[in-house]
């Protein structure tokens, strides 16, 4: 039982206090001192214990018994009814001849304040080839080049109000260090992944990279079918349309604005970054960059994937090829 905030007795208090009055024969005076409470407070519950016994000693709720300004229950459902046919406040408002406040503070306590509340999130699909090159996903990510000075606060985090401050005085920087673009491709069935640093995001970097990829999955007994990209400037060019073309692979990209359907290589770019990119302190770019190779595999050989029973990626390739080596990856 839940009793009130500021209640002065407890439930097996008032027992008592009501059973001295009512069945022991105390006074009123009497019961209300030994609880430390009023003669009026003693008055009511023992008032209450006569009528309806110990069920009666609960705290009675504060609410009034009726609203006479309240909304009926049918108007209620009229205008949830009208708010799942995707009408708006003003308009059920408009419908009804009620005022807009009233309608607005209804959708608001029956939970249909907002009009996405009437469409249920968008289920995960998740989904994965069974055949290794049948399809990868290809994106790339933006890193910021390291200074002569060395790594970034995103490292050492030495960033504080003084730096700052600093920055400001000199005015903006001109790409004093500039950028380097991380390029990565995951197999959709196997996760084995292959990444390069190139100086930039072109088209023709881009058919590059692609080529370099299938070269790597063809040494691993893999024939790629179709590659999944995002709508980035490099992807919808026509040159990578006519690359992939003569490569013999499909080429299909995601959803605009729905950087989920290229998930694997989302998830992949956060592990990067966090294993790889941020994981120690580099001195030059040349440095970070030659780390890429020997994490890259690890990734593949040694690296265990939650989404392969916590195998490496290379394993779940063997198993697909059906190669069921045993015990050669730790």
């Amino acid at each position: 039982m839940k009793l009130h905030a500021n209640a002065a007795l407890s439930l097996n208090q008032r027992r008592r206090l009501a059973r001295r009055v009512v069945e022991e024969g105390w006074s009123l005076a009497e019961a209300a001192r030994a609880a430390e409470v009023s003669e009026r407070t003693a008055a009511k519950w023992a008032a209450r214990y006569r009528r309806g016994g110990e069920a009666d000693l609960i705290d009675r709720s504060a609410a009034p018994r009726t609203i006479p300004h309240r909304t009926p229950d049918d108007r209620v459902q009229a205008i949830a009814a009208l708010r799942r046919l995707r009408f708006t406040g003003p308009e059920i408002a408009e419908v009804l001849a009620m005022a807009t406040s009233t309608v607005s503070a209804i959708l608001k306590r029956i939970g249909l304040g907002k009009l996405s509340r009437l469409e249920p999130p968008e289920p995960v699909r998740r989904y994965e080839k069974g055949r290794a090159g049948e399809l990868l996903h290809i994106d790339v990510k933006k890193l910021g080049r390291i200074s002569v000075k060395g790594a970034g606060h995103r490292v050492t985090g030495r960033a504080n109000r003084q730096s700052r401050a600093t920055r400001r005085d000199r005015g903006p920087s001109r790409g004093a260090t500039g950028w380097e673009f991380v390029h990565v491709c995951v197999d959709d069935a196997t996760r084995l992944a292959f990444a390069e640093v190139l100086p930039n995001e072109r088209a023709v970097t881009a058919v590059s990279f692609l080529r370099r990829c299938l070269a790597f999955y063809r040494a691993h007994g893999a024939r790629v079918e179709r590659v999944m990209t995002d709508n980035g400037s490099a992807y919808v060019s026509a040159v990578f349309a006519l690359a992939c073309r003569g490569l013999g692979i499909k080429h299909c990209r995601t959803r605009p604005y729905r950087p989920q359907t290229n998930g694997k290589a989302e998830r992949f770019i956060r592990t990067m970054l966090r294993e790889w990119a941020y994981a120690g302190v580099y001195g030059s770019p040349a440095e970070r960059t030659g780390a890429l190779l020997g994490w890259l595999e690890r990734y593949n050989t040694r690296r265990r994937h939650g989404a392969l029973g916590h195998r490496p990626p290379i394993a779940r390739l063997w198993e697909l090829q059906g190669n069921n080596v045993v015990g050669t990856y730790s």
